[in-house]
């Protein structure tokens, strides 16, 4: 979801506008505030594939904030496609990029040189409660859709492709309710750490695929491509932390398979002898219920505006950044002063 923040060329900023694209699953309170921020602000639905092309990015900004000095935030990477051309042609100036995802920051570092700074929170320990939060919201989305079919997680092994700061928090809680967790990640040092913290690590990624009962997706890549999914136990649930797009290569299913609803929230795929289920269409399964981490998102939040301030003075190298310590310590200090008198 890419968000730009328009600083004018005098002193005082403008209003910020936001360009957002909310979540088709997203609950009702979520279309209610980005009804409240239309009426203040302009409000656009957008598209990866829009800033996937040059010509289409750059005539966005340049329709919506030409000649200005332009902060772009960005939620999963949306820009890094086009950052070269939007920065080159662009008619005002990009102060650079804050980036607030592990995802986006993986598009961003895959850069050999950078056109603007960006700045990217994603790796923050601002971040890890956040993290920790909605592990838990994905693990209890997954398991509401689960009874709503009159299923359960028990005796049900689970593979959690994906032993980062939100692939480790899944696998902890689902441990702690008593499921069998196989972790797989293409990352050898995040396998060792798996099994330190007593987890079963799959030898072989498509053994562990035909044998669990539930996939959770938390790369932010590709997990399952198109060939994966006929090798799925039948009656298999798979369920994401992110987009479809990123995780799953749905369009590569083989010809034949067809889907059907199978509840709300809840799709089958199916083919003569074999199926499986996947929740939310692919989208991230915990936007179902809101995906609240309570006042903890504050720090986050509070983070990006400090990194966006950092990018407004316009004297960082076109590289990727990080914000400094210190003002992540004002952050945090900030926000234990509100909420934890």
């Amino acid at each position: 979801m890419p968000i730009s923040y328009r600083r004018s060329s005098t002193a005082r900023p403008s209003y910020p506008t936001y360009w957002g694209k909310p979540s088709r699953s997203e609950p009702c309170r979520i279309s209610s505030a980005h009804r409240e921020i239309e009426r203040a602000h302009p409000c656009d639905r957008l598209s990866r594939e829009l800033f996937r092309d040059p010509d289409s990015a750059v005539g966005y900004l340049e329709n919506r904030a030409a000649g200005e000095r332009l902060v772009l935030f960005d939620v999963g990477g949306y820009f890094a496609p086009s950052l070269g051309a939007i920065c080159e042609r662009f008619s005002g100036s990009i102060l650079g990029v804050i980036e607030d995802t592990e995802n986006g920051h993986r598009r961003y570092a895959q850069w050999d040189k950078l056109p603007c700074p960006v700045i990217s929170v994603a790796r923050s320990p601002l971040k890890e409660p956040e993290d920790f939060l909605v592990g838990q919201s994905v693990v209890f989305s997954t398991e509401a859709l689960l009874r709503q079919r009159n299923d359960i997680l028990h005796g049900r092994p689970a593979l959690v492709i994906g032993f980062g700061k939100l692939g480790s928090s899944i696998a902890r809680l689902l441990h702690v309710k008593g499921v069998r967790v196989i972790v797989h990640d293409v990352d050898p040092v995040r396998r060792v750490q798996a099994m330190s913290q007593g987890f079963e690590v799959a030898r072989d990624r498509e053994q562990a695929i035909a044998a669990a009962g539930l996939v959770l997706c938390a790369t932010g890549q590709l997990s399952l491509r198109g060939e994966d999914f006929p090798q799925l136990k039948n009656g298999a649930y798979v369920a994401t932390v992110t987009s479809s797009e990123d995780e799953l290569e749905l369009s590569g299913l083989p010809t034949g398979y067809t889907h059907d609803s199978a509840g709300e929230h809840v799709t089958c795929y199916s083919t003569r002898g074999h199926y499986f289920y996947l929740l939310n269409g692919g989208e991230a399964v915990n936007f179902i219920h809101g995906a609240s981490v309570g006042p903890f998102i504050a720090l986050v939040q509070g983070e990006l505006l400090a990194g966006a301030a950092k990018l407004a003075r316009g004297d960082l190298d076109s590289a990727m950044h990080e914000v400094p310590t210190p003002d992540r310590e004002a952050v945090a200090a900030a926000w234990l002063h509100y909420y934890n008198r």
